[in-house]
């Protein structure tokens, strides 16, 4: 049902209170995705979506900022177990590192409106705090610590980097990795080169790995493409 207009929604039954919770979440997920400015998002458009009464949503979430954060929360899940399951059968380090980073590129060129809505940003701090996006720093970390293991797997030695320079390293990978998405969604119309090949030569350039070997890796039965 779109937010055009409501349709009364019929109660469910008795001791299926978690139906109603699945619906406001899924309704709230798809506004955010899908608003113009999903920071103007209110309890009312969720609860005309769903097709009941906003005073119905205070029996699940406390206010429209513990809806939004659930939200966040899922689809952070949702996107880390996307790059854990790539990695699942990674052999090496560096292929680890090809596949979650591979897995999350495309994973947010499919899904622009979803990915917008854990890192477009623009949503007032009262109702998403910056420890909302506590999953985030997950990601980061599996990042951060994959790319350390490439980097050692290609020097063939330690590598003299400490905690503070590994994680900066993989805070500009991230961004470049962010930045491609983000052009990508925003640019689709352009004559774009292959989306594996961008996400070979970034990483080549992280890594110091041949470019060749990187788009191998990527090309690899069951890796995102």
């Amino acid at each position: 049902m779109s937010s055009g207009g409501a349709v009364p929604r019929r109660r469910n039954p008795r001791g299926q209170g978690q139906v109603l919770k699945a619906e406001l979440v899924e309704a709230a997920a798809r506004l955010l995705a899908t608003l113009e400015r999903p920071e103007t998002l209110t309890l009312r458009q969720v609860a005309r979506e769903v097709g009941v009464a906003p005073a119905s949503i205070y029996g699940h979430f406390p206010d429209l900022g513990a809806l939004i954060q659930h939200v966040l929360r899922l689809r952070y899940d949702e996107l880390a177990a996307v790059m854990r399951t790539a990695a699942d059968d990674a052999e090496g380090p560096l292929a680890d590192l090809v596949a979650r980073c591979a897995a999350y590129v495309h994973w947010g060129v499919d899904h622009p409106g979803p990915y917008r809505t854990i890192f477009g940003g623009g949503m007032p701090a009262e109702l998403v705090p910056t420890n909302a996006h506590g999953a985030g720093e997950e990601l980061l970390g599996s990042v951060v610590v994959s790319l350390a293991r490439a980097r050692q797997d290609q020097l063939q030695h330690q590598d003299d980097r400490g905690p503070e320079q590994e994680w900066q390293a993989g805070l500009l990978l991230w961004t470049a990795l962010h930045g491609l998405v983000a052009l990508y969604n925003a640019h689709g119309n352009m004559p774009w080169p292959d989306l594996t090949d961008l996400i070979a030569q970034t990483l080549a350039l992280h890594t110091g790995s041949p470019v060749d070997e990187i788009v191998e890796l990527a090309r690899t039965p069951g890796r995102p493409t």
